[in-house]
């Protein structure tokens, strides 16, 4: 087995040799709270096609808060939020780095016309996520994503057109920490006018992380010493969306409910688990709903929580996800009486492969092409 590896090409007319070459080791680049994978790549260009032009790559962080098709007039529904610039030719020396694994091989493969490029990602950028569009909603979602571009040009200043670039999005992920916190658990007690006798409410879940697909289990036990009768008992499930742009706004979605016509009368007890699955696949009709990013060729699912190291520049966020379950009681001429528990909804962190595993960079015959993980940008 070989190395995987992204290919994206740059041609010119039909049947012509690439132009403007990028190999990319992965499109998923992990935050792992004290660091971020590095990106590291190569590009390789056809030097009739470079002629004394130099090669640029650049990496952007962008946050898009509004529909493409409303860009008019000059004024764009986009914020950057992170942009770097690395020549990738002729080499800059104080920005040489050593190269990686990947690298040295392509670069030995490729030959001279292949140069390497390297970024690093600031722990202080958000994570890749999309707000769900509405049915009618045209053109790029919007959310946070990253985006690597490789062009030829004189200098940086140069205005570069889609047709003469080529382009990936990336994602910036986070994976559930190994240890998680502990349970959650909460409780509240009510009294109610013209009773001296309370109601108590003892909520908690099983344990604090929960994987995307899993069931959350809400054990909810009530005493009941007032003269009050509980009608019904709801659990939900909520999405809060912490938005920091030029100002923060937190929206909120529910993403599973469930209601059940349990009554408890006065001076009674009552104990019960509820168990609710969120899943995107019960909730695509909402707009607005944040999910991971995701890539064209492939399916997403709901954000995962944000886990953040410092919040001192809250204009860099971008979107900050978290979860928690609501718990209300429905009491008869009483009001309502509720807690909540919040959660951590996240992917488990995939299995290293075996570090003894033969892997070459580049296969002996011509890569395949997968066009699910290529752009093509023509003429």
């Amino acid at each position: 087995m070989g190395d995987k590896f992204l290919v994206l090409l740059l041609t010119g007319p039909p049947c012509s040799d690439p132009q403007l070459t990028v190999y990319l080791g992965k499109r998923d680049f992990v935050d792992h709270l004290d660091h971020v994978d590095p990106v590291d790549g190569v590009i390789l260009v056809d030097p009739e096609y470079l002629k004394d032009r130099k090669v640029f790559v650049t990496l952007t962080c962008a946050f898009r808060y509004g529909r493409e098709d409303l860009d008019v007039l000059g004024l764009s529904f986009r914020k950057d939020l992170y942009i770097s610039t690395f020549q990738a030719f002729p080499p800059v020396p104080e920005e040489k780095k050593a190269n990686s694994r990947l690298q040295e091989r392509l670069l030995k493969k490729l030959g001279q016309h292949a140069h390497p490029f390297y970024f690093t990602i600031p722990q202080s950028l958000p994570c890749s996520v999309t707000l769900q569009p509405g049915p009618e909603d045209t053109g790029k979602a919007c959310g946070v994503d990253f985006e690597i571009r490789a062009f030829c040009a004189k200098s940086i200043e140069e205005k570069i057109h889609k047709r003469n670039s080529v382009r990936l999005v990336i994602r910036k992920v986070q994976y559930a920490p190994e240890k998680p916190g502990p349970q959650p658990m909460v409780e509240t007690t009510r009294s109610f006018l013209m009773s001296d006798r309370s109601l108590h409410l003892e909520a908690s879940l099983d344990k604090e992380l929960y994987y995307h697909g899993e069931p959350i289990s809400v054990n909810v036990h009530v005493t009941n010493n007032s003269t009050k009768t509980v009608k019904r008992v709801k659990i939900s499930v909520r999405q809060y969306a912490d938005i920091c742009l030029f100002s923060t706004a937190q929206y909120k979605c529910p993403v599973a409910q469930l209601e059940a016509d349990d009554q408890v009368s006065s001076s009674s007890t009552f104990c019960k688990v509820y168990t609710l699955t969120p899943t995107l696949d019960k909730n695509r009709e909402k707009r607005g709903l944040a999910l991971d990013g995701k890539l064209k060729h492939e399916d997403t699912n709901l954000a995962s929580s944000t886990i953040v190291k410092d919040v001192t520049n809250k204009e860099v966020l971008g979107i900050l996800v978290s979860y928690r379950v609501k718990v209300k009681l429905v009491v008869s001429r009483g009001g309502d009486v509720s807690v909540e528990l919040p959660f951590i909804l996240m992917h488990p962190k995939p299995v290293e492969p075996p570090a003894s595993r033969p892997q070459s960079a580049v296969p002996d015959s011509d890569p395949p092409i997968d066009t699910n993980l290529i752009e093509f940008d023509t003429k």
